[in-house]
């Protein structure tokens, strides 16, 4: 390693300024062709898009840049929709539960939801539609029951007093909820609503493929068709008031039909239920364990919407032209981390960047030429409106992407929404100046190597590699209370310096060998989610594998309820590994005693008080583990030695700079691995170090908004001081 002294000037290296062009994406519109030229110039960007509501100006077409055009294809064309209202795309909905104390029982089906969103679709309801006595859970037999086309009621005429009733019912999508969403938004006034048709039914499907020819025909000077999406929009409902009522990002609610469902039956071979969809009103979201008859139906669902956009890519090199799929809107059944996927033969891939964990989503994509991240904040007036600050929004968002940029990073970054917005806000445009030729500088001097991993890490749940970076995401990066406490594990992970996977419990079953290479393992959530895993952990093929893993010197991290689900006398069925177990009432005759708080390698940089989010309730240690944090006599933080091996407990871990310490540490300890700590280590913990050994270099990252000051340690252990301002990231060679 090249020798660096303590004088600053001899530390730094000579590493890749970056292009001072190239790699990013902007907007345009009519109304801004002369400043879309001034920020092309400014920001370095080489490639311009259109945006939903804009169309792209002719003066912009010969200067140079690459042109995106967004392709809708299930949406923009309401003389078809309306001439086929047959293949307008539907979706699933249950109503709220209802009951009676006595006589008939009347069920509105559109109380709660934007009228001019849906509309019931009444066709063979006695087939596609289900009644449901949710006291019993018992289906009402068609003839029990009956439709009222007048106010859109189902009325039971013989309900039982006092048992709650539900309807599922299909309805057609009148109005695209993305559509609806930027119109609601944006304040389009008297705009058309744009109806949904279903481009997996015969009519529809022979007219798009003309319909996609025709376009590409009449727009020769686009590059790359920016698919947005395929066919079927993730699960978002709006209330009476058009506030977003319901959101899944994963959902595929909405990905149904007569005919599709028709088709999945001749194919699995039984009948389909609407409560393989409906899931009790939960709609099979990632928190839900899924069914048999639920994974069966994207398989389905995956393998048929990539066959057909695969028809759809196949035109598109016909014509000579880039394929790019967005990584949202209609992206159902177009899983990203599957093998389906691979299939369609996409040039790129592009998606919303809202934090770390939504960068890996997007830069850990395989099969694809490159990827691109659009940045935020969206051009949109929710937030560049006067006295908004976009330039706060847009610092917290590249800094916080930063970290996963500097594992693995999108091949390009840009920007969406309507430019002209961001035109009053100077300082914007000023800072993101710097944004695009930072990102140019990190792009040269990483690409093509794969940073340091100091261990491999598999997050286990019941999703695995399907749901990548997206544990714990019911829409994006959105704040939740109930899940930030374990989103924020996800999030550390997405910047780590580690080899992370995502492994199911399915794929345990299926072959154990799967376990082999990794160093630790993760599960985290709240007990009986699809995260922890609920009943498969009654499944001792399951149990004997984790348990042998860390018998024989593995390491296990637990948060929040890890291995939870009542059965035979434990609720944490791995409590003998992790060493805790949680008091539900049943153990309370039991006296315990392990409540001394003991220091620890995992705790040496923590503050006195550890923030564990909201923390969990009623947890206590067993008596051969280690209690580190106990607060009112409930465990917080504790190890454990297994056999051979080493697991942690952690009741929450929101994402935070000191966090992310924390879990690097529990991580080295619970694979014996703490000699290994000043290996391209910081010493100041909003401080990281990432090294590309392969390039010959490393940087120093500064990740908040304040002068820090820190010892850096090589991959040798040797060391120097370094101060480092704000945001700021040096380089060096190794």
């Amino acid at each position: 390693m090249e020798n660096i002294n303590s004088q600053e000037e001899n530390q730094r290296a000579e590493v890749a300024p970056g292009a001072n062009t190239g790699r990013v994406t902007i907007p345009t519109d009519l109304d801004v062709v002369d400043q879309t030229l001034e920020v092309m110039k400014q920001w370095g960007a080489d490639a311009l898009r259109d945006c939903d509501g804009t169309d792209f100006p002719a003066q912009l077409q010969g200067v140079g840049a690459k042109i995106y055009s967004t392709y809708y294809t299930t949406r923009k064309d309401n003389t078809w929709a309306k001439a086929n209202p047959d293949e307008i795309q539907q979706i699933y909905i249950m109503t709220p539960f209802y009951s009676t104390g006595e006589g008939a029982l009347s069920i509105p089906l559109m109380k709660g939801l934007y009228p001019e969103m849906l509309k019931v679709n009444p066709l063979d309801r006695q087939r596609w539609w289900e009644v449901i006595d949710r006291t019993t859970g018992e289906i009402v037999p068609p003839a029990e029951w009956e439709y009222q086309e007048a106010g859109d009621v189902v009325v039971i005429p013989q309900a039982k007093p006092f048992h709650q009733y539900t309807v599922s019912f299909l309805a057609f999508i009148m109005w695209d909820p993305v559509h609806m969403y930027n119109a609601v938004v944006n304040g389009w006034k008297d705009v058309e609503h744009q109806i949904t048709f279903d481009i997996r039914q015969p009519k529809t499907k022979v007219f798009t493929m003309e319909r996609l020819r025709k376009f590409i025909a009449d727009h020769p000077y686009v590059d790359v068709i920016r698919y947005t999406t395929f066919f079927h929009q993730f699960t978002l409902l709006f209330d009476e008031q058009a506030r977003e009522k319901y959101v899944d990002w994963y959902g595929y609610s909405a990905s149904v039909s007569p005919y599709i469902l028709e088709q999945f039956e001749k194919e699995v071979g039984y009948k389909f239920r609407p409560e393989f969809i409906i899931d009790q009103g939960y709609y099979n979201n990632q928190y839900r364990i899924p069914s048999k008859e639920f994974k069966d139906f994207m398989v389905f669902q995956r393998r048929e919407v990539a066959a057909l956009a695969k028809e759809m890519v196949d035109i598109t090199h016909e014509c000579g032209k880039e394929a790019m799929m967005f990584l949202g809107d209609h992206w159902i059944g177009t899983e990203p981390f599957l093998d389906e996927f691979k299939s369609i033969g996409l040039d790129a891939i592009v998606g919303s960047v809202g934090n770390g964990c939504t960068l890996r989503l997007i830069s850990d994509i395989p099969g694809v030429k490159y990827t691109e991240g659009r940045f935020l904040p969206y051009f949109f007036p929710d937030t560049f409106f006067p006295g908004g600050d976009p330039v706060k929004e847009a610092k917290v968002n590249w800094v916080t992407a930063r970290r996963a940029i500097l594992r693995k990073p999108v091949d390009r970054i840009g920007y969406g929404g309507y430019l002209k917005l961001a035109l009053d806000f100077p300082e914007f445009v000023d800072y993101i100046t710097s944004v695009c030729d930072e990102f140019r500088t990190l792009y040269e001097n990483i690409r093509g190597t794969t940073p340091y991993c100091v261990k491999t890490v598999a997050v286990l749940n019941c999703w695995g590699k399907m749901r990548s970076w997206g544990c714990h995401m019911v829409h994006h990066a959105l704040y939740q209370k109930q899940n930030y406490s374990y989103a924020g594990v996800i999030e550390a992970l997405s910047g780590a310096p580690y080899d992370v996977r995502f492994i199911s419990f399915d794929d345990i079953l299926q072959d154990a060998s799967v376990l082999d290479g990794v160093d630790v393992i993760i599960n985290v959530g709240d007990a009986d989610t699809a995260h922890t895993g609920g009943y498969y952990w009654k499944n001792p093929v399951i149990c004997d594998a984790i348990r042998r893993f860390v018998w024989k010197g593995g390491g296990f991290i637990g948060v929040g309820e890890p291995t939870g689900h009542q059965s035979q006398g434990r609720f944490l069925q791995l409590a003998d590994v992790l060493g805790v177990e949680k008091e539900h009432g049943f153990t309370l005759g039991y006296d315990k005693y392990n409540w001394d708080n003991h220091s620890h390698f995992i705790t040496e940089d923590a503050s006195e008080q550890i923030d564990f989010g909201e923390g969990m309730k009623s947890i206590y240690a067993l008596p051969e583990s280690t209690v580190l944090v106990q607060r009112e006599k409930e465990v917080q933080l504790a190890v454990n030695e297994y056999g051979a091996g080493r697991s942690v407990y952690i009741s929450g871990l929101p994402y935070s700079f000191e966090n992310n310490r924390l879990l690097h540490r529990a991580v080295l300890w619970s694979s014996h691995c703490e000699n290994q700590l000043n290996s391209w280590f910081s010493s100041n913990y909003n401080v990281e170090v990432h090294a590309y050994v392969k390039n010959g270099k490393f940087c120093v990252v500064n990740n908040t908004y304040e002068p820090q000051s820190t010892t850096v340690y090589r991959g040798d252990g040797s060391s120097f001081h370094l101060d480092l301002d704000s945001n700021e990231i040096r380089w060096y060679k190794i």
